[in-house]
């Protein structure tokens, strides 16, 4: 791969149809998206998904990800489930509410010159010369809030990953939020937006390549990709010579410290509050509110008494729970 990609300016080119999906098991579409980078993967690649940090999806792309929690495809509880359940009717509801005549594609498809690119489309709208692609989204009470302002960032981004990819030029994304409220939002494609994505995606793929973690992000989702990359201790290592980690630990235990204070400072805030509120369950102010109520009594297990009383039983339903490195920081100074 050069350096330097090429950039989507020249006059785009259809994609390539990579391998066909129509009787293609799941675990070998999961192989093949893991060849390259997908129109999900394109905001993590570039650190901008709400979900998944481009530590993550590294070890994804890596063969890493054994030790991750995955969505079960068939666990009705997660949101996967039902996007996937819901993505023909919602393709049905556009074509209702728009005219426009939708197809599946059925194939991962290949940008022809960025190899690393793919793309898996929900739909592809026919015989209209204004838009091109259809992006089939579902969103519950809790993903219903990205929507507020228009089309999330990440699904932005996905979008434009999908133009780029095929050489087309809009996309409409169709969401069904909560279950009964359908919006569609056109999106256009921006050339000077998917050449910067290109620059950032070969970036990325560039760790793959040369098996290099890319640097954590501070989020929960790099948080556990490093649990899982490194769940094991072994012996100290010595950073004193190092002086950007010497640094790093330094401006660690600052921050810690401030925390400490903000947090005893919040805490005060807060018992001023309760002393004030006495036995009332809610107290209004100015620019908002806050409640303090008792919740229902609930029943616990009494375990010290169930494993003296009956050993046996309580063995029967004993399980290990993996132990995890503990992070603490002493300050020596």
């Amino acid at each position: 791969m050069p350096s330097t990609p090429q950039t989507s300016r020249s006059q785009p080119r259809a994609a390539l149809r990579l391998v066909s999906t129509l009787n293609l098991a799941r675990g070998d579409w999961l192989d093949v998206r893991r060849s390259g980078i997908g129109g999900s993967d394109a905001a993590a690649a570039v650190g901008l998904s709400p979900y998944k940090s481009a530590l993550e999806l590294w070890m994804e792309k890596t063969g890493r990800d054994a030790g991750l929690e995955k969505p079960d495809p068939t666990d009705t509880t997660h949101p996967t489930y039902w996007g996937s359940l819901l993505e023909p009717a919602v393709s049905v509801a556009y074509m209702q509410r728009t005219g426009c005549r939708v197809r599946r594609v059925n194939a991962v498809l290949q940008h022809p010159q960025h190899v690393f690119m793919l793309a898996n489309l929900d739909r592809e709208v026919v015989g209209n010369p204004d838009v091109q692609i259809l992006e089939c989204k579902t969103a519950g009470e809790f993903g219903a809030r990205h929507w507020k302002d228009g089309v999330p960032e990440y699904v932005q981004l996905q979008v434009q990953h999908q133009l780029a990819v095929t050489g087309k030029r809009a996309a409409d994304v169709a969401v069904l939020l909560c279950g009964q409220s359908l919006e569609i939002h056109r999106i256009e494609r921006d050339d000077e937006l998917i050449d910067r994505l290109i620059t950032l995606e070969a970036r990325f793929w560039r760790y793959v390549e040369t098996d290099t973690p890319p640097p954590a992000d501070g989020s929960e989702s790099a948080g556990r990709a490093l649990r899982c990359l490194y769940p094991d201790s072994g012996p100290s290592v010595d950073f004193s010579d190092n002086a950007a980690l010497s640094e790093t630990f330094a401006e660690l235990v600052a921050v810690r410290e401030r925390l400490a204070l903000e947090e005893a400072h919040a805490e005060a805030l807060r018992q001023t509050l309760l002393q004030a509120m006495r036995e009332a369950g809610e107290a209004t102010f100015k620019t908002g509110r806050i409640t303090y109520k008792r919740c229902r009594d609930g029943l616990v297990v009494n375990t010290d008494r169930l494993c003296a009383e009956h050993a046996e039983l309580a063995a029967r339903y004993a399980r290990v729970k993996p132990g995890t490195r503990r992070f603490r920081v002493y300050d020596e100074r």
